[in-house]
């Protein structure tokens, strides 16, 4: 299987525990039309990752510093593909408060009878750290 679906419509978000941007828990999932109608960035991470925290975080903390204001919407994901014990919930918060990102965090499970969290199926993505852009139109 390829990495990545560029050119290909973006599948509706299907991760199912999410914090909003001050780290209150949603009570409803998070979908892809709540972060807008412009481009949107989806940043996928795990915890324990160190490329998320040396090159992934700082990179998304610039993307969101310089495009926010004009428009753009950000979320960041959570994809436990292994690890699970150490990429909990919990980290979610920690993770949005180190970094100073007022965006919504995911946190993403493999489905039943999956492999892979709902993100990485959907979207093809090929670990951690991972960008997802969606234009306007709902292209990936």
């Amino acid at each position: 299987m390829h990495s990545g679906l560029l050119h290909h419509q973006a599948a509706d978000l299907r991760v199912a525990d999410w914090i909003d941007s001050a780290g209150t828990p949603l009570a409803t999932p998070l979908r892809l039309a709540d972060l807008g109608t412009g481009y949107r960035v989806i940043f996928c991470f795990q915890d324990w990752c160190p490329g998320c925290h040396s090159q992934g975080f700082p990179t998304l903390q610039v993307l969101h510093d310089n495009l926010a204001r004009r428009g753009v919407g950000f979320a960041a994901i959570q994809t436990v593909f292994e690890g699970a014990d150490v990429n909990t919930f919990d980290k979610l918060r920690i993770n949005q408060e180190k970094y100073s990102l007022a965006i919504p965090f995911g946190h993403d499970l493999p489905a039943p009878g999956q492999r892979n969290p709902t993100f990485m199926e959907d979207y093809r993505s090929g670990g951690t750290p991972w960008f997802t852009v969606i234009d306007p139109n709902d292209k990936v």
